[in-house]
Parts: C-alpha cells; structure tokens; sequence
C-alpha cells in the first residue's frame, strides 16, 4: 500500500525525531525556524506533542515534509527537483483513474465519530505563530463539488479550528471551491464538504495541480502517486464526495448558507501577518481516522508550505510560456519570492521571444514579478539570478511595466482599495550571437582552469568543513 507511512520508511534517515515532549503552540513552528535558518530540511516527526493545556497528545505531528525541494521532486519520482516544472506540467497526461473500495478496507474509516463524538479539539492541530487567531488546520484538503455537474475539486485552504465542530474557511473568491459554495448558496442550500489530512506527498502534490473548472483531481493525483488512487464514500455526504481511502485523517460537514464570520489573522505564507477576513465556516458532523493517525501540519510561510504549491505553479506557468516560446527550457518560482515570482529559462531565443512567454507568464494571477535568464544561468541560485540582473539588464530596455492587471492574493504590498495591479517583466536575457555559432555580446565569465579546479579539490578532500563560516 503507497500512503504517508510507506514514504517515511523510505525517507527515515531524513527524519528528525525529537524525544522530548514539543508544544503546539509555536514550539514545532519554532523548530522549522531554526532549522530553515542553518539550511536544514529534515522532516520533523514529533512523537509527544504537547496541547495547550500540557496535556500530550497520542496523535503524533508531522511537519516540515515538503521542506527539501530534492525531497519532494523524489516523491514524484524525479530524479532531479529542477526537473519538476516539465513534470508537474505533464501531470494531467500521466492521470490514472481512481478506484472505488470497500469501507472496511479503508484505513481512515478504523475510526469514525459522528455527532455528539466528534471533536475537533482532538487533533493536536499546531497555533504556529505569534498573532495567530489561534490553532490552525494547515494541511487539509478542502473538498467540495460543483452542484451542476457534479464533478469535485479541492485545494488547501486555511482552516481555523473554532471550537469542538466548527472550522473557519479562508476561500479565496476565485477559487473553484468557492465557485462551488457560491452555487450551493445561491439555492439556499448548505454546501457539503470533505477535508482529508495526510496521505503520500505525491498524492497531495498532484491535489494541488492548476486544472480548469470543473476538473476532478483524483486522477492527477494518481499519476503523481503513480497508480491508482484509492477513494472511499464520505459518511456525511456518500459518493457525491469521495475522500482517500488511505489518508489519515478527514472531517466532514457542511459550509451553511450566508453564514460569515471574522476568521484570523493568521501568519501567511508572504512572511506577513495575513488580515482578520470575513468568510465561511464549515459546521463539522464526522471525523474519520486511522486508529493510529498522524497528524501533518505545513509550516505557514516556510518552505514546508511553499515548495509543493510553487512547484505546481511551475508546471502551469510552464505550460503557458511555452505555447508562445519553443525555447523555452526551465520555470523556477523560488521561494525566495514566496510565489509572487518566477524565473524563466530559454536557450538561444528568437528576437522577441523571451519577452512574448513573459507576457504569457505573468497572465499566472498569483505572479507579480516574471524574470528571463539565458540558460547559462543557474535559476535555481538566487546569486547568479541576481548577478544576471545586475550585469546584463537596462532598465529603460528590458523592464516593462503592464498595469491594471489581476491582484496576486494576500500580497502585503498591494493597494487597499482597487482589484488590480502593475506587474512587471525584467528581460535578463543576451542578445542573440551576430551569427549562428559565435558567441553572444557579452564578456567572458570569470573562470580558473579545470586543472585548477581538480587541484583545489584534492587540497579540500577529507576535510570537514562543518563549522567554517558561512
């Protein structure tokens, strides 16, 4: 069986276990922190979470998963992360339809509490940061499907659990899951929901694939996994919403017509305090589990929660581009630019070529910056991205400013009032070489022989160089 379990036996020894108890309320968080600032990404598997009352909980939290891009790239089954936009954009053509079992060969239905028994307060749910309105569901997948065609989606929204049965929902207002509330409301009628926590990352990989509307992920998130996935009749809600027979955790309920309350503020992903907003609340009436579940929380704002997204954003913004530009070789959403950046990677352009995928590009609306780079080089190093722009871009040339287009969500730096913005394009790219086989107008790049090279790592070899400043 392909689950969550299966994939920590093969990443074991990139586990970090610590022994000791560890709190909910910023304790773990604060482990990611630390770790991200020495530039380690194990995963982080804490055996005795500690709740807020001191109380230890028997669920055990695991975070900091999706911290290592190389990590994440192997669970897809890709050998090399900087391989992963060419990948994740072919997603939906490696789709494997999934299965339907049997309740009774369903993991996550070992446990099932329904009315009176269901609490959420079980769940040894993290409150990860200072300013948080209090402890967060981070990882779940929010199902919901659109009432006309019956077709499901899901996609990770923010969850703040409110008390024993009730969930605030931070839906964005274009997404499809609030499409579909919005058609449930219009009628009058509560919208049904799913939310499923922890399972295989590939499988909650491919769940975060830009797909259109209405468009099922199951079968992506096969492909992603590899094989078919797994589902299994929701309690509340039976077939209309199916939910991973696998996974760890799910709650289920219904998000009531019309019924909005303040939810937040909660540290987002930006790096930033995100507002207290109104939206919808989901009124739970099952949880589900495994009877030995894990509980996978994402770090907000770290690379835990960024590196996923960002890589199914590379794929879309891939696929993009590359209608317009056959030369078009890489995309890179870096974390560095949490993900209102990309980089985007051509060999040998046509005049005007790069600058015609950009435009493609930044039609992405999270995207409010898109850069090109010749493929010299490495846009997975943020120094040599900025070398580029520092020694081969002019602003009144290669900078192109496209106003009134739409508002990259959660953006601290965007205008209170109004619904659009100014993006830009920053063109880094070489002209083309006077004739084919010469090189391009620039100046050699520093360099040392090869001989020297090998020289220099037989002075280095074997020694340990844990320590030295960084």
């Amino acid at each position: 069986m392909t689950d969550l379990r299966s994939y920590l036996n093969e990443i074991d020894n990139a586990i970090f276990r610590p022994d000791q108890p560890v709190s909910v309320v910023q304790e773990i968080t604060a482990l990611q922190h630390v770790m991200a600032a020495k530039s380690a990404n194990p995963a982080i598997f804490v055996r005795q979470p500690k709740l807020a009352d001191g109380s230890i909980s028997d669920m055990p939290v695991l975070t900091n998963l999706f911290a290592s891009r190389d990590l994440a790239a192997k669970a897809l089954g890709i050998d090399d992360h900087r391989e992963s936009a060419k990948a994740m954009a072919n997603l939906s053509a490696s789709a494997i339809d999934p299965i339907v079992v049997d309740a009774a060969d369903a993991p996550v239905r070992e446990i099932v509490e329904e009315g009176a028994a269901a609490n959420l307060l079980s769940l040894p749910a993290l409150r990860q940061h200072d300013g948080d309105a209090g402890h967060y569901v981070t990882c779940g997948h929010v199902v919901t499907y659109d009432p006309d065609t019956g077709i499901d989606n899901m996609g990770i929204q923010r969850l703040w659990v409110r008390g024993e049965k009730l969930l605030g929902c931070y839906m964005l207002e274009t997404s499809h899951n609030m499409l579909n509330l919005r058609k449930f409301w219009a009628k009058g009628e509560p919208c049904p929901v799913a939310i499923w926590v922890g399972h295989h990352p590939a499988v909650e990989m491919g769940a975060q694939a830009k797909l259109g509307y209405p468009e099922s992920h199951w079968d992506v998130a096969g492909g992603a996994l590899g094989e078919a996935l797994r589902l299994v009749p929701s309690i509340t809600h039976g077939d209309k919403i199916m939910v991973p027979a696998d996974a760890e955790i799910v709650i289920e309920g219904f998000l009531p017509p019309n019924r909005i309350e303040a939810e937040g503020p909660f540290a987002e992903f930006s790096g930033y305090q995100g507002p207290q907003i109104p939206n919808p609340v989901v009124e739970v009436t099952c949880i589900t589990r495994r009877s030995d579940a894990i509980y996978h929380d994402c770090g907000s704002g770290l690379a835990d929660h960024l590196v996923p997204d960002n890589m199914g954003m590379e794929g879309a913004i891939y696929n993009l581009a590359r209608q317009v530009s056959p030369s078009l070789i890489n995309v890179h959403v870096p974390v560095s630019g949490r993900r209102f950046q990309a980089y985007l990677q051509f060999k040998d352009p046509k005049p005007g070529e790069a600058r015609d995928a950009m435009m493609a590009a930044i039609s992405f609306r999270r995207l409010k910056a898109v850069y090109a780079f010749d493929d010299d080089i490495n846009i997975f190093d943020d120094r040599e991205a900025m070398w580029a722009i520092a020694t081969r871009v002019q602003w009144h040339r290669d900078l192109m400013k496209l106003d009134g287009l739409t508002l990259a969500p959660l953006d601290p730096s965007a205008p209170a009032t109004g619904r659009t913005i100014t993006k830009a394009a920053i063109d880094a790219t070489l002209p083309p070489a006077p004739k084919p086989g010469q090189p391009k107008p620039v100046a050699p790049r520093n360099r040392v022989s090869d001989d020297a090279l090998a020289a220099a790592e037989a002075v280095l070899d074997g020694i340990d160089m844990t320590g030295w400043p960084s």
